[in-house]
């Protein structure tokens, strides 16, 4: 980019051909958002503008983004929020940014919560992250009471925060811990639902540049197996979980025979469930507890 005037039209185009050179899947969407990000507008508003120039302000913080994108920060960190569930969720590198797929975690939940007909509903929502699942269950099931776990206190603030813009606040409850540690060990509920961790080590170091360079690894990496933290949330969930409530489980299609074996071992829980994605793979794994 020279110090030339630039109108909205020509930053776009060259950015969109910059960006596909420097390793974006998706060149133009990204221009598009982070110069929207610049000008301080909707994405809809460039369209209206193409042959005014962009001002100096908007050019000097225009190309620190388009700098930044074109080494592999995500755009998701850079604008500061992304779309979940026709939403927007405030994301910082402190959390992983939230993902199509998980929408089906959801939508299985919804999808239980309409068979058991008008009640109050409990809810843990386990790794809550940006506090997507938690929140949006706080806004689509009425009546539902919901606390949400994570073991980074910055993820919290994130997911906190996120929860006053959706004026859900009253209704989630956030705990510091390790899967269901920090709660008490009475505390029963209808649905326990998580996206856990299920990269395994040998998946990570194949993983994307902007994923393994600027997503929070933790949130990610589960161990050599890629089981070991839905091992583990399985075991802890007999113990909270009301008898007939459900644990819902975002998976790796790779994984979906060993996680089920795991739940055929586990007595309390009775035959699995899998919702799959719009690519048909398996994305989504769900048991009642049946003892």
């Amino acid at each position: 980019m020279t110090d030339e005037p630039w109108t909205i039209g020509n930053l776009l185009r060259w950015t969109k051909s910059y960006l596909g050179e420097h390793g974006s899947d998706t060149p133009r969407l990204d221009a598009e958002v982070l110069l929207a990000k610049a000008q301080g507008c909707q994405r809809i508003d460039l369209y209206t503008t193409y042959d005014e120039f962009a001002s100096d302000k908007t050019l000097v913080t225009y190309r620190e983004l388009v700098r930044r994108r074109a080494i592999g920060t995500p755009v998701a960190y850079l604008v500061g929020q992304r779309e979940f569930y026709s939403r927007e969720f405030r994301v910082t590198p402190d959390v992983l940014i939230p993902r199509p797929e998980t929408e089906f975690v959801l939508v299985a939940l919804l999808d239980l919560v309409k068979q058991l007909g008008e009640q109050t509903i409990e809810l843990a929502d386990v790794g809550t992250g940006s506090g997507i699942l938690a929140i949006c269950a706080a806004l689509h099931i009425p009546d539902c009471q919901v606390v949400a776990i994570d073991i980074s206190q910055e993820a919290i603030r994130i997911a906190e925060s996120n929860a006053v813009s959706h004026q859900v606040e009253k209704h989630v409850q956030f705990l510091k811990g390790d899967l269901l540690a920090p709660l008490k060990s009475d505390h029963v509920f209808d649905f326990i639902v998580s996206n856990p961790p299920y990269v395994t080590e040998v998946e990570w170091e194949s993983l994307a540049i902007n994923v393994r360079e600027h997503e929070p690894r933790n949130a990610l990496v589960a161990g050599e197996q890629g089981t070991e933290v839905i091992d583990r949330l399985i075991e802890q969930s007999t113990t909270h979980l009301k008898r007939g409530g459900w644990l819902v489980v975002e998976i790796s299609p790779m994984l979906v025979e060993q996680v089920d074996a795991l739940f055929a071992d586990t007595p309390q829980f009775g035959p699995t469930r899998i919702a799959k994605d719009l690519a048909d793979h398996p994305r989504v794994i769900m048991a009642q507890c049946v003892a």
